[in-house]
């Protein structure tokens, strides 16, 4: 009955330690992502990307300080005024006191541009643009990071294929030191055959452990670019099949031309520099201005008057100011600014270059990948017979080890070989896509 209620209690203590330490009970499942999941979660939590996008807010913020420029501004003040000594006036041979010693003023103003020389405008729309450049960047690093995540999964992949590719070929080392030593113990080799067996064997299950911490390590740079934890345990579906591509390299790049967002900014950039000079040049106009004040004057903190003092007053007043010499410092500015203009006008060939150039790599990376599959393939199907060859023939003693390691690690070249074109042709895709503008 004892043994009965213990295991009672053994089983209630089991289960809440399930409900309230979770972690502790069962392994935390893994996450196995995806192309297109990886690309999705990247772009919904990368927090480089989050903080990019709050510069569209910053951009939509300054529009509305420029909004507010055109609209009349409130302002007022309260003041005191102590003089030494009261004001005198003679007045048919009598001095009369004017004013007071303790003076008290209160105003209101509102003061209303009315032409600024095109500034107003100018500003309220360069601050528009800076809402198109701000969307702008935002798109360009969605390309950067959807690229950034795809390399980062055929990283995955290319690691675990070689880590199966050194494991296996650790394993037919092992094996062959294996057939070594029992040839060894009845005399059928020397001694250096068998020691060049199992230093090969060795050496290859250090290849295993450094292929696998540049598994784990590739998994750490995807977890990064998702923001999750660095050891988080995270999977991705293996991807061996390609698909014959054809394009035209014309119609990439005017696809890549229309989508770029760097050719948009360059564009944003140049619409900004034409706001910049038209700012430039409102320093030849004059500013013209109207203003209305509300005073009330008093002796006292009320304000109500006495002592010589209105209880209130106003007054409107249009103002014009116009500073119509400087030496040349406007004509100049503007200089600099059309420079400005030249110098993007030539970033925009340059980059037009850039993209042809990005392009043609691209589809050229693709066309070596496609190639170097089949001949990667049929490789490893003739590394694995000679491999199979070269171990009968050891066997029967008709062959070296040496001939038997090299014929191993032909294979194990072999084998990287092969998955390095599959996975090169997949982010030679990628590329490609990113230098057309999408992802």
């Amino acid at each position: 009955m004892k043994v009965q209620t213990s295991l009672v209690w053994s089983g209630v203590l089991f289960i809440m330690s399930l409900t309230f330490f979770p972690g502790d009970g069962l392994a935390a499942d893994k996450k196995v992502y995806t192309l297109d999941e990886c690309v999705k979660e990247a772009l919904d939590n990368n927090w480089r990307l989050k903080a990019r996008k709050e510069t569209i807010d910053q951009a939509g913020y300054v529009k509305n300080q420029a909004r507010a420029d055109f609209l009349p501004k409130l302002s007022t003040s309260y003041g005191y005024t102590r003089y030494k000594s009261l004001r005198t006036m003679e007045i048919e041979g009598s001095t009369l006191d004017i004013g007071s010693l303790n003076n008290y003023q209160w105003k209101g103003t509102v003061t209303q541009p009315i032409f600024t020389g095109f500034a107003l405008i100018s500003t309220y729309r360069l601050a528009e643009l800076g809402i198109d450049q701000s969307e702008l960047e935002v798109q360009l690093e969605t390309l950067d990071l959807a690229l950034n995540a795809k390399t980062a999964y055929f990283d995955i992949l290319t690691a675990d294929n070689a880590v199966e590719t050194a494991e296996k070929a650790a394993d037919a080392l092992e094996s062959h030191a294996e057939v070594a030593r029992n040839f060894y113990k009845v005399g059928m080799i020397p001694i250096n055959d068998l020691l060049q067996s199992e230093v090969e064997a060795s050496n290859a299950k250090h290849y295993v452990i450094r292929a696998r911490n540049g598994a784990r390590l590739a998994r750490a740079k995807l977890n990064a670019i998702l923001s999750k934890p660095v050891n988080a345990e995270i999977d991705v579906v293996d991807i061996k099949v390609h698909e014959t591509h054809k394009g035209d390299f014309q119609e990439y790049l005017e696809q890549a031309l229309r989508n770029r967002p760097e050719m948009k900014l360059i564009e944003n950039n140049l619409l900004q520099t034409d706001q910049v000079i038209r700012l430039a040049e409102s320093k030849n106009y004059p500013e013209v201005v109207f203003i209305w004040e509300y005073t009330k004057e008093g002796d006292t903190l009320s304000v109500d008057g006495g002592g010589g003092h209105e209880p209130s007053n106003w007054a409107a007043q249009a103002a014009l100011k116009w500073t119509f010499w400087e030496w040349g410092k406007t004509y100049y500015t503007v200089k600099e600014q059309e420079s400005v203009k030249n110098e993007l006008l030539k970033t925009k060939m340059q980059l037009e270059e850039d993209i042809q150039l990005q392009i043609k790599d691209a589809v050229l990376n693709i066309e070596t990948a496609e190639a170097n599959i089949p001949i990667t393939r049929k490789a490893v199907e003739q590394g694995e017979e000679n491999l199979r060859v070269s171990q009968e023939r050891y066997k029967a003693q008709v062959s070296t080890s040496t001939e038997l390691l090299d014929a191993q690690r032909y294979l194990t070249d072999a084998r990287v070989f092969y998955f390095n074109a599959l996975f090169q042709y997949h982010l030679a895709r990628a590329s490609l896509q990113r230098a057309m503008g999408t992802y």
